[in-house]
């Protein structure tokens, strides 16, 4: 099977600037990557008690002042930048924006991008910028993005979509244009959690894993394939898609770790160092590997993309 190669454009840090952007998106897809992504914060509190849950520390690593670019304009823009990649967000925290507005946006995208979008979606773990954004309840949040999937679907396929949830409610309006990707664009849902991993196997196209080693994403897809089950769905409705960090160095490169590349989180090396690291990765048969690079300055990025499309992916079959 083979697996699509992305690539996150940074869009938060002193990196995240507009010549960055193009220069990175128009490599990625001169390099033959399948897909560019982003990642979605719209503020940060300058007080956080909440633990990021995807490395050792527990500490969001983006700080207040820093610039971070909002993901649904910048994958307009991405759009508009690029003829052939598809992109996503990985992923919108779905209770930070409407569901009506935000599925009226994606479609629009997809239109526009002759249908090259996905959507990823998470339920968000920073309490703070639920409270500074108005969002509804934090501790709501699953429930929430549950209905948010559910109300896009039928924003999207239905031509007179009516929803009566908890949080949402739709009725006697229209909703268009619709998607160009039939019956909609693909659904990735993230988020590590058994609660994530159900919500992928209910609504999901693919269950987007967030930087879990080897070992333990085997065990979770043993999960995953059981919950689809359970939801009624065929074997093959939700795939596996993937995201690391990645930093690759040429010979004689800076191949130190570097806070916070933690092992089996960030692969970190020469193409062949870094091969080896991915073979277990691979070997369990994800539809997307997906990687960034936010540990370099801007041309070890740009070496990273590069050595990664030429030297790692082909070792890697």
């Amino acid at each position: 099977m083979t697996v699509r190669r992305g690539f996150q454009v940074l869009n938060s840090g002193p990196l995240a600037a507009r010549d960055n952007v193009l220069e990175a998106a128009r490599r990625a897809e001169a390099l033959g990557y399948d897909a560019l992504v982003v990642t979605d914060h719209i503020v940060i509190p300058r007080h956080i008690e909440s633990r990021y849950p995807y490395n050792a520390t527990g500490r969001l690593a983006v700080p207040p002042d820093a610039d971070y670019l909002e993901p649904l304009a910048m994958l307009c823009f991405l759009a508009g930048a690029t003829t052939r990649i598809r992109f996503g967000p990985s992923v919108l925290v779905a209770p930070y924006r409407n569901p009506v507005l935000t599925a009226k946006m994606l479609a629009t995208i997809d239109v526009l991008s002759g249908g090259r979008l996905f959507v990823g979606v998470g339920v968000g773990w920073l309490r703070e910028e639920f409270e500074a954004m108005g969002s509804p309840p934090f501790d709501a949040r699953g429930a929430v993005t549950d209905e948010w999937l559910q109300l896009f679907v039928k924003l999207w396929t239905e031509e007179n979509p009516v929803f009566e949830g908890k949080y949402y409610r739709v009725r006697d309006l229209g909703c268009a244009p619709k998607p160009v990707q039939k019956p909609h664009p693909p659904i990735f849902v993230g988020g590590n959690s058994r609660p994530a991993i159900r919500r992928a196997a209910r609504y999901g196209q693919s269950w987007h894993a967030f930087r879990i080693p080897a070992e333990e994403l085997g065990q979770h897809l043993g999960y995953l394939r059981e919950q689809v089950k359970v939801a009624g769905r065929p074997a093959d409705a939700c795939g596996l898609s993937v995201r690391y960090g990645v930093r690759v160095v040429g010979p004689g490169g800076d191949a130190t770790r570097r806070p916070p590349e933690e092992p089996g989180r960030v692969f970190v090396g020469t193409a062949a160092q870094v091969v080896e690291q991915l073979k277990p990765i691979v070997a369990l048969g994800p539809t997307h590997a997906i990687f960034d690079c936010r540990t370099g300055s801007w041309a070890e990025v740009l070496e990273t993309m590069a050595r990664l499309a030429d030297e790692v992916w082909p070792r890697l079959g």
